[in-house]
């Protein structure tokens, strides 16, 4: 139960200037720009845009720098901008294999036709502190190569033509995607839905669910069959004119996971796959994803579900972390005629409790 807290104005705006005192910080220092977090902390932003399902690096800055860095609380920010924008339809079907690649990596084959690329990455930096980064460094200048235009084959297309892998999850031609942010949820979902929920799940509880996966909670053996990270053309239909047009183009992270499957009575021994995709530059998260979406994928193929990750309405339930935020902070609230009616029930059973402890030891020195 609640009640209402009156009398509170006058601290509550002091609450919010102390927040703007806190959030510009040292007024001896520069104010970071919005500019500079764009560029400088811009893994920070991809995930902001990726969790909070929308794509505007300027406005994701801006709320990284409002909530002074508290990612939760940015990606809250700006999903409740976007439930303020207008939609006027959906775009056509990203085609990946298309896209402008800075980073394609595969731990399956070594040999890729159109190559391998490290691209920006830490995996091979050393886990020590960089004390050059104190001070304001000249940086050198990347080496570069001419951009690659055309498409890119996958992985998953290789073992495709042998027929070692399942077909790549085709819906039926009459079947409408569905819009989680539009639709109230149920159980269970479509697959379609349940990537949805996933590009914009919380990146740490998918990345333990992952894990999890690993070490035996519905054990899978994944191998990274592909990430590719790079810039995608979004397309629109435009009815008036006949044909598609360009709205000009993202960065996202992709990511195919290849999965044994020992098969059944109606499919044989192959490969399976799990997906994942994100806005900007996230493999950690893209690659969480999508060793959720294999596990999720349980029943499809006959598996045992034993294991949290295997547990739809368990993880799609759990892993917005804006709706998770407001049912953990709610508890700031004030709840206290709750608590008094719990604090009056607790010391009316203690009452009862020694009433009872005392009958017995009277009974117990009657009986002596």
């Amino acid at each position: 139960m609640y009640v209402a807290v009156k009398g509170g104005e006058a601290a509550i705006a002091n609450a919010h200037r102390l927040l703007a005192d806190r959030r510009r910080g040292d007024r001896s220092l520069p104010a970071i720009g919005i500019d500079q977090i764009v560029a400088q902390l811009a893994l920070a932003v991809d995930r902001v845009m990726a969790e909070a399902s929308l794509f505007d690096r300027t406005l994701a800055a801006l709320a990284v720098r409002q909530s002074r860095g508290d990612m939760i609380e940015a990606i809250f920010l700006l999903r409740a901008y976007r439930t303020t924008l207008p939609r006027f339809g959906h775009s056509r079907p990203l085609d990946t294999a298309a896209m402008m690649i800075e980073r394609r990596v595969s731990a399956t084959y070594k040999d890729l036709p159109g190559g391998q690329l490290l691209g920006p990455t830490f995996d091979y930096t050393h886990r020590l502190l960089d004390p050059s980064l104190l001070s304001d460094e000249e940086i050198e200048e990347p080496a570069l190569r001419p951009a690659a235009t055309g498409r890119v084959m996958r992985v998953s297309e290789i073992l495709g033509e042998e027929g070692l892998i399942e077909a790549d999850g085709d819906m039926p031609e009459d079947h409408e995607i569905g819009d989680l942010t539009r639709e109230p949820m149920e159980f269970p979902m479509t697959r379609d839905l349940r990537l949805q929920a996933l590009a914009r799940g919380d990146e740490g509880f998918l990345l333990a669910l992952g894990y999890s996966t690993q070490r035996g909670y519905g054990r899978n053996h994944p191998f990274t069959g592909e990430i590719r990270i790079g810039e995608v053309e979004v397309e629109f239909d435009v009815p008036e004119l006949g044909f598609a047009v360009s709205l000009g183009t993202i960065q996202i992270t992709e990511c195919q996971m290849v999965n044994q499957f020992k098969g059944s009575a109606k499919a044989p021994p192959q490969f399976t796959r799990g997906y994942g995709l994100v806005f900007g530059q996230s493999e950690r998260k893209a690659m969480a994803m999508a060793l959720v979406d294999r596990a999720l994928r349980a029943e499809e193929f006959g598996e045992d579900v034993t294991a949290p990750a295997q547990d739809e309405e368990f993880v799609i339930s759990h892993s917005d972390n804006v709706q998770a935020t407001g049912f953990v902070e709610h508890l700031k609230l004030p709840h206290y005629v709750d608590f008094q009616a719990e604090l009056d029930l607790v010391r009316r059973m203690r009452r009862e409790f020694e009433a009872a402890r005392n009958a017995g030891d009277d009974m117990k020195e009657a009986a002596e």
